[in-house]
């Protein structure tokens, strides 16, 4: 996020790469369609421009047809009644075409923005385990809400806004140097330039204030996020009181910022004034003496007026716009940035789908760490053969559960080789593989859902009856029934209105609906009291039969009937064996089995 942050202040060099990344999605290749929406906008904006520039040369005529002593007009074209009734045509006109283009390039926008939210939510699920560990989800949402925002302003602004200001000003610039004369064209060339200067300084000035601003908003954000994930911790420490003081101690920045921002629009919209009615007066005054001198008609006077009134009210609109664009431009930088975010596990361009088999799992020699100067795994090597179970136990931080996670390829391996079925992992397309290991982890996280869709997430398309033999199967679907809304039961966030014992019966039914070759149980009855264990246990064996199984325990009563127990401590394999071979061998595994049958005696009594 900070690496965000800094590339957000660099120079405005950038702004044009910004720029370059969104045009594909203006001008898709292969849609037809689009392109021609795109080509079909930039007409109807023409069309409205032109409409726009002719209406006051209706008004003018019109005027001096009325005007005492007016030579009747050699048309009834140049009537004053027609000329009026032209008026009222070009206003529709340009107003028509004006809605024109945004109906037509309404679906090309929201296409585009769509494709974009889109690319960026798979690309952050993309993204590594070690990045979302340290992200903050408050300030990652932000970040993608306000860079699709700046897309679609962009898109509005830039092309409906800007484009089309610079096309009316050159256009009426230009009436005025050959309807009228040289020195008009002049004044107003020398206004619209320190109009301009003085609102793009102005608005850079501002737009720092604004970057300030966002950052507070972000950061006030992923507090109240973080906050609200952690409510019952929250309440467990009654720090109620201390979160509403970190909150608002961001929001105080944010307010601070958004004074400044406020103040500095204020005067933004002064100077704006006090230049563009300074250029008005002189313009109206050299009419005004034209007039006087016999040199132009009263309708050419009125001409005048309309034309600079026409240039005003898009000009008044040039500070708001810039700044907004400039800011666009910023969020859409933050995004691109989180896109430009390698993947730190990806496919080989030669992977392949994992081959079925028995669902042996290898470790070779493997080494691995987080860091580069503390590792956690050394050189740890076992077999797991298909259909049986091995277990895994030793004190915390000794690398048993990174061992699932190198197996479910969050991470890859530093040295040595993680194989299933004989393939190297990294070798084969991480769909597969995934596919082919099911988790039950130690903390269930369940969505904010329906019990039948957290159960039928375990695979695509299952239907009614494969969801309740799931639930069946993981000894849930009666606790189920007996609600008032059965399957229907909204979990609440991360299944927090289920107990413990309930959440994880959910994930072992999603797991089983999955029905993967293997099977990981990441410590998955260690936060659960003694009977509701025992009770899982009974659908973890049955969830188990005939799957290849890797128990990464705490508790050892749960590993007794393994296979095969690896003793795994600061990153090394220790011991293996079967229970009664390492009990009776006295070593490590039977000292930690004595004391907890010591902690569980006491417990008893």
């Amino acid at each position: 996020m900070n690496d965000m942050r800094s590339r957000s202040h660099s120079g405005g060099e950038v702004d044009f790469r910004v720029i370059r990344r969104v045009a594909p999605y203006l001008w898709p290749d292969g849609e037809r369609e689009a392109k021609i929406r795109v080509v079909g906008a930039m007409v109807a904006l023409i069309l409205a421009k032109i409409a726009t520039v002719l209406t006051p040369v209706g008004f003018m005529y019109a005027v001096d047809g009325l005007a005492e002593g007016a030579p009747a007009p050699a048309t009834w074209l140049m009537a004053p009644v027609a000329l009026v009734i032209f008026y009222g045509v070009a206003r529709i006109a340009s107003i028509g075409f004006a809605q024109l283009r945004d109906g037509v390039f309404a679906k090309v926008g929201q296409r585009a923005l769509r494709r974009l939210a889109l690319e960026t939510f798979r690309h952050v699920h993309a993204l590594s385990l070690r990045y979302h560990i340290t992200r903050k989800t408050g300030g990652l949402s932000r970040i993608i809400e306000r860079g699709v925002k700046g897309v679609d302003f962009l898109l509005r602004f830039m092309l409906f806004s800007i484009g089309p200001l610079i096309l009316e000003l050159g256009m009426v610039a230009a009436i005025f140097f050959f309807a009228f004369s040289g020195w008009y064209f002049l004044v107003i060339v020398v206004t619209i330039a320190i109009y301009v200067w003085f609102t793009f300084k102005v608005t850079e000035w501002r737009v720092k204030i604004r970057i300030r601003m966002n950052e507070r908003d972000t950061d006030a954000n992923q507090k109240a996020v973080d906050s609200l994930l952690n409510f019952e911790t929250v309440k467990y420490f009654t720090a109620e009181a201390r979160e509403a003081a970190r909150y608002d101690h961001s929001m105080e920045g944010y307010e601070k910022a958004a004074v400044k921002t406020g103040v500095s629009l204020a005067w933004l919209n002064v100077g704006q004034t006090v230049i563009i009615t300074a250029g008005l007066v002189i313009v109206m005054a050299m009419a005004a003496i034209g007039v006087q001198a016999g040199e132009m008609t009263v309708g050419q006077f009125v001409a005048v007026n309309a034309y600079m009134i026409q240039l005003t009210m898009p000009l008044n609109f040039l500070g708001t716009v810039y700044r907004e664009i400039r800011q666009s431009l910023v969020d859409m930088r933050d995004m691109f940035t989180l896109l430009d975010q390698p993947a730190e596990v990806s496919d080989r361009p030669d992977a392949k789908p994992l081959d079925p088999g028995t669902g042996e799992v290898r470790f070779e020699n493997v080494e691995f760490a987080y860091e580069g100067e503390r590792p956690i795994l050394k050189g740890v090597d076992f077999t797991v053969p298909g259909g049986k179970t091995l277990a895994v136990v030793g004190p915390s931080g000794s690398g048993k559960s990174t061992l699932f996670r190198l197996l479910f390829r969050f991470y890859d391996v530093q040295k040595g080789r993680v194989l299933v079925n004989g393939q190297d992992v990294r070798d084969v397309t991480q769909a597969s593989l995934r596919a082919a290991v099911g988790v039950v982890p130690q903390d269930t996280v369940l969505f904010n859902d329906t019990i039948r869709y957290n159960i039928a997430y375990g695979r695509e398309g299952a239907t009614e009856a494969e969801i309740v033999e799931a639930a069946r199967s993981a000894q849930i679907h009666d606790f189920i029934a007996a609600l008032p809304e059965g399957y229907e039961t909204m979990v609440g966030e991360r299944g927090l209105k289920l107990s413990g014992g309930e959440k994880q019966r959910v994930a072992i039914a999603r797991t089983i609906l999955k029905n993967p070759p293997i099977l990981i149980l990441d410590e998955a009855t260690s936060a659960l009291d003694t009977g509701t264990e025992q009770e899982i246990q009974e659908s973890l064996k049955r969830l188990g039969a005939n799957r290849t199984v890797l128990m990464i325990a705490h508790r050892l009563s749960t590993v007794v009937e393994a296979d095969e127990i690896l003793v795994l401590e600061e990153g090394r394999v220790v011991e293996r064996g079967a229970h009664a071979d390492l009990i009776a061998r006295g070593g490590r595994y039977a000292q930690m089995w004595r004391r907890q049958e010591a902690e569980r005696e006491e417990e008893v009594a």
